[in-house]
């Protein structure tokens, strides 16, 4: 980095300061690549610590930084695109899928979920949870409820439990004929379980994104995914589905 002082500029100093550091992240620093503590970056640029660190919790938000316990403050990959449309696709599961099933339950879903699968409150449901890893790390936790009469031939002896009953109840809704799908996103706080999933406090901020597969003239499967905000932006097409890309952008859309 260079040791060029700061001119008077009319944006806060803070501001000013994140947009040299921006510039020499592309320039001078590879993905994962460690920064040097905040004393010999405060004294490169010469200002104030506090100043300094509003910068990088600024780049943090924006997903350039990671800064974590015993490591430091390391460049973060590119943001990654959920990509938004309205049309058919596939079903989850496919082969273009990058999900890992991770396990499979029966229990009855919340009673929002009950009411928008139209199956009675109580009833139990497959749950089917999933996630997302990119570069490492977790980017992205699904839990998929499906109700019973959508995968009719799934058999328990096959695929009792874990990762392989969740891998069966995803092949079975293959036999079904999608009609298509419905996304919704919104803005949410993590709760304990998924910060513990996504590697984030409690409370840090997440993309949720809700897909309704329609197929038979019915939600077929509900799909509640949760995403880091801090790795993601948010792309909209009309291809019909929502799915992770590594993308050349850093800064939030």
């Amino acid at each position: 980095m260079g040791t060029t002082q700061l001119e008077s500029v009319q944006e806060p100093k803070y501001w000013h300061l994140k947009t040299v550091l921006s510039e020499a992240l592309d320039s001078e620093f590879s993905v994962g690549e460690i920064l040097p503590n905040e004393r010999d970056l405060a004294a490169r640029f010469g200002v104030a610590r506090a100043t300094l660190r509003q910068a990088l919790e600024q780049l943090e938000l924006e997903g350039r930084l990671q800064r974590r316990r015993g490591v430091g403050t390391t460049v973060a990959p590119p943001r990654m695109g959920v990509s938004l449309g309205t049309g058919p696709h596939t079903w989850p599961g496919g082969p273009e899928d990058a999900w890992q099933p991770a396990d499979c339950t029966a229990a009855a879903p919340p009673a929002s979920v009950a009411d928008v699968l139209e199956t009675g409150r109580g009833e139990p449901v497959h749950i089917v949870r999933r996630s997302r890893v990119s570069h490492g790390r977790p980017v992205a936790s699904e839990l998929l409820y499906v109700p019973q009469p959508s995968v009719p031939e799934l058999s328990g002896i096959d695929a009792p439990s874990g990762a392989a009953r969740a891998r069966a109840v995803l092949r079975e809704l293959q036999r079904l004929e999608l009609e298509r799908r419905e996304n919704a996103v919104e803005l949410g706080s993590a709760g304990a379980e998924e910060a513990k999933e996504l590697d984030r406090l409690p409370g840090a901020p997440v993309l949720v994104v809700t897909t309704r597969f329609i197929a038979l003239g019915r939600t077929a499967a509900l799909s509640v995914a949760t995403y880091r905000a801090d790795t993601c932006r948010l792309t909209f097409g009309d291809s019909g589905s929502v799915e992770i890309h590594d993308g050349p952008q850093r800064k939030a859309s």
